[in-house]
């Protein structure tokens, strides 16, 4: 069904700005959405780069006239929080595709994937994944991909600014990588498997930044479930208050 703000027990919401969610894991960028649109009824919502459903954390969503500010907001480099799976390959480079391979890691010292990961830093190509809002000809990949389809994709430019390892309990690795719009962290992870000759899928991701929006400043669902119209009305214009101090 359209959603139809003059069908809601709500007036319109009046103010425009910027929510910081926390997306819960199994939702869609799209779900958080239609969430808040249809809840607190907000005519123009958008957000500002995609997660998958697998993943949470950080999304920043654009309401009123900030929505024209989403294209701007969305090129913001990213910070993400990932767990690396050696040993495995999916055909959606993530936890939750389909296995094409099981291999032996035991090899696979941690020297060796310090080396692998910190040699991802920097500027590089990029092979978008099928499983991806990459539009090929007016269709994005995924769509494709939903039907068998595969096709040749054009590698694309990206910069991995900082990597940090947080642990190592192989076949499992923890790290934080800050990179440019567009960066796959599922092929990240990928790559780095097969580098180490043993395949590697993404296991968990969490982004905790886009740009100058940090993770801390964030509400749940949960709570936003809890909040009534005029305390949302409230909690955008005192943080764009905040914004214009920073």
């Amino acid at each position: 069904m359209r959603y139809n703000p003059k069908r809601h027990r709500l007036p319109p919401f009046a103010a425009s700005g910027i929510l910081l969610v926390d997306k819960p894991a199994e939702w869609t960028s799209f779900d958080v959405v239609n969430c808040v649109r249809n809840r607190f009824n907000i005519p123009k919502v958008g957000h500002c780069g995609t997660l998958d459903p697998m993943a949470t954390g950080l999304l920043v969503l654009v309401l009123g006239k900030f929505t024209s500010q989403s294209a701007k907001l969305t090129g913001d480099n990213k910070t993400y929080q990932a767990t690396l799976k050696l040993g495995i390959t999916t055909d959606s480079q993530d936890i939750t595709g389909t296995v094409l391979s099981e291999n032996d890691w035991s090899t696979v010292t941690e020297d060796s994937v310090r080396k692998a990961v910190m040699a991802k830093l920097g500027i590089s190509k990029q092979l978008p994944p099928m499983v991806s809002a990459v539009k090929k000809d007016g269709q994005r990949l995924y769509e494709l991909a939903r039907k068998g389809i595969e096709i040749e994709r054009e590698p694309r430019d990206i910069e991995i600014f900082k990597l940090d390892i947080s642990r190592i309990e192989l076949p499992e690795v923890d790290f934080t990588a800050e990179c440019s719009k567009g960066t796959y962290i599922r092929t990240l992870c990928a790559d780095i498997g097969a580098e180490l000759g043993c395949g590697g899928t993404l296991a968990a991701l969490r982004r905790i930044r886009c740009g100058r929006f940090d993770i801390a400043d964030a509400l749940s669902m949960d709570t936003l479930k809890t909040m009534e119209q005029e305390e949302l009305t409230d909690y955008v214009i005192d943080f764009l208050r905040k914004l214009t101090v920073l």
